[in-house]
């Protein structure tokens, strides 16, 4: 069985990309030139992370460098076999600022993905940060379309958890179909079905048939962020990531919240669409 720290070695390489800004209804901002860099250390016993952001363009001098270097991965961060990682915060507090990140690898791609909530809980701002392996031919997906999501889909779930049990596996079978305006789903997994149903505005997919108010935003290179419009200290709730990499074939990372804000579990659903 791989660890996280040699799952966490399957990102290392030089990547190009950008950093774009994203609001809480799913418009896009500024995006920022950016290379990652992680690479082994001479005696392979750490990594280190090197991130330069540019204002205009990568010939010009960075507007900002970040240089750090890990021998060990922190509780929070979980690294899962395919190299798709997720981090965030611990506890969601009082007048605390809460937050997560997303990374899905592909052979020369990353994708990764920030959700930050502010102090009062509300979704504040997110980021999307597409990466291509440096002198590889590697290209964007397009942007994601809810016709790109219907259909059948069967997979795997892998979870984590954060109290140190056991992880497991967990087949799971996601079906969506569309209704003029309205979008359907059914989740089924061996233990139970969940049905929900959203509003299709644009890009955006408003539920109001769950326990929180929840949107699905749809963003460029096959992205998908869906979050509660407000995180609570006080009632279960998940976050989540999608990256459909390939035409039916899609990877989600949740992040599980419980009743008392904590953080409970991190979950990658590798998945394929049937029909």
């Amino acid at each position: 069985m791989t660890t996280n720290w040699d799952n966490f070695r399957k990102n290392l390489g030089e990547w190009q990309g950008s950093f774009t800004a994203v609001s809480p209804t799913g418009e896009l901002g500024a995006s920022v030139p950016s290379i990652l860099i992680l690479a082994e250390t001479a005696d392979g016993q750490r990594v280190r992370f090197e991130l330069r952001r540019f204002g205009n363009g990568l010939d010009q001098p960075p507007t900002s460098e970040t240089v750090q270097e890990y021998s060990t991965i922190g509780r929070q961060n979980v690294f899962f076999a395919t190299g798709a990682f997720s981090k965030g915060s611990l506890q969601v507090a009082p007048f605390a600022e809460f937050g997560a990140e997303y990374g899905f690898v592909m052979g020369d791609r990353r994708l990764r993905f920030v959700q930050l909530f502010n102090k009062n809980q509300q979704l504040q701002s997110m980021t999307l940060i597409r990466e291509f392996r440096a002198h590889s031919n590697a290209v964007e997906r397009p942007p994601l379309t809810v016709d790109q999501l219907l259909g059948e889909w069967r997979g795997t779930a892998y979870t984590v958890y954060a109290d140190w049990r056991s992880p497991t596996e967990t087949p799971t079978q996601l079906s969506l179909w569309r209704e003029g305006d309205r979008l359907y789903q059914r989740l089924q997994t061996p233990d139970h079905e969940v049905k929900t149903t959203a509003t299709i505005t644009g890009s955006r997919l408003l539920f109001s048939d769950t326990d929180q108010p929840k949107q699905l935003v749809l963003l460029p290179d096959g992205t998908s962020s869906l979050t509660p419009l407000q995180v609570s200290f006080r009632q279960p709730f998940f976050v989540e990531v999608g990256w459909l990499w390939a035409e039916g074939q899609r990877q989600r990372l949740i992040r599980t919240y419980g009743d008392r804000g904590e953080w409970v579990s991190a979950t990658l659903v590798v998945e394929e669409r049937i029909s």
